[in-house]
């Protein structure tokens, strides 16, 4: 039935368990996953701390290490249970958008992602990438918590 995953990755807890779960559904429908992570685009004025310590070359190198690392153990997982993997690092200041985007380009019919269970005002307040997803697509999403 699907033939294309986009699996979108934050090195979470909750998103490494639905990795596992959705590759093993993608071995399952024989589909290829393509598995991607937003870092956010540099900017000198900024709530994130970590930006305005370093600069723009420090912050991108180290967000696209980490990018990486987390893509790394996807394709990993991929490659031992047999499942065609590509990964692609998504520079984006909304993560939802960039997932949205690379979905709908890459002709993914299914985006996979975690829930991280944010209820009430925390919920509120951080937002919630995968509602965002929800919200703003046309291709179905499998949510898994």
């Amino acid at each position: 039935m699907f033939k294309h995953l986009l699996l979108p990755t934050d090195g979470s807890s909750p998103s490494e368990a639905t990795t596992r779960k959705a590759l093993q559904f993608a071995k399952e429908q024989q589909a290829r996953v393509t598995a991607i992570h937003v870092v956010p685009t540099f900017h000198t004025l900024t709530y994130r701390t970590t930006m305005l310590e370093d600069t723009r070359e420090e912050f991108v190198a180290e967000c696209k290490a980490q990018a990486r690392k987390f893509l790394a153990e996807v394709e990993r997982a991929a490659q031992e249970i047999g499942v065609s993997c590509h990964s692609l690092v998504v520079t984006h200041d909304h993560p939802y958008e960039a997932i949205n985007d690379t979905a709908a380009q890459s002709g993914c019919d299914l985006i996979v992602m975690a829930s991280h269970g944010r209820r009430g005002l925390k919920g509120l307040l951080l937002g919630s990438e995968t509602q965002k997803v929800l919200t703003h697509t046309a291709i179905p999403v499998l949510v898994l918590r």
